[in-house]
Formats: structure tokens, sequence, C-alpha cells
């Protein structure tokens, strides 16, 4: 794709799903920078800041570090990030993990951001 083509033509739901993907990603790469130690505190960290207590096993700690780092990455709103993405798509492929794709066959993305 030239660099500057629009996607004009994509339908709403794989933009949607593009933007999920795109976001996933931002939240993934801090994630890749933690050691398992970090993972661990930030996510009995953010136990605590519900009230939680107890153990768990990795996966869970991961998944409620990503949670907790989801909550506080500055992300665009879909509307700004959809402008951006239309007007320069180029900046935006090596951002994408992939899980986008699976909306190329005409299923609606489901999310809280449905029209």
């Amino acid at each position: 794709m030239d660099a500057g083509q629009t996607r004009s033509d994509e339908p709403l739901h794989v933009l949607r799903a593009k933007y999920h993907d795109y976001c996933s990603a931002q939240v993934a790469d801090l994630l890749i920078y933690m050691s398992p130690d970090e993972i661990y505190l930030l996510a009995h960290r953010a136990l605590r800041e519900k009230g939680g207590r107890g153990d768990f096993s990795y996966a869970e700690m991961v998944r409620v570090a990503t949670d907790w780092l989801a909550s506080r990455v500055s992300l665009p709103p879909f509307e700004l990030w959809v402008e951006d993405y239309r007007a320069h798509p180029d900046r935006y492929e090596e951002y994408f993990l992939g899980l986008w794709a699976s909306e190329l066959d005409g299923a609606p993305a489901s999310g809280p951001d449905e029209d």
C-alpha cells in the first residue's frame, strides 16, 4: 500500500477490530518489557487496590497486570484513531497483532463501542 493511501472502503466492524488489535498491541508492548517479578508485584498491587487478597496462578497475574495497564495507558478514542488510520494506514501496520483478521469474514465485532 502506498504511503498515505486511505482505506475508507473497510467496513466499520473491521476498523473496530483493527482498533482493538492496535490497543492490545500497545498494552502487550508494555508487558513484554516487564520481568515476571514486576508482573507479580503489579498484579498484587492491582489486587490490593480492589480490596482482594490471596495467591493466583501466573496466567491470572498476567491477566490482572494486563487489565491494570490497559486502564492506565493513554489510548486514543476510536473516532480519533479511525480518522488518523484512514489518513495514514501505513503508520499502524506494524502495531497490528493480526487479531483483527478474523473480522474479514463479515461477522460484526461486538464490544462496548458498538453503534
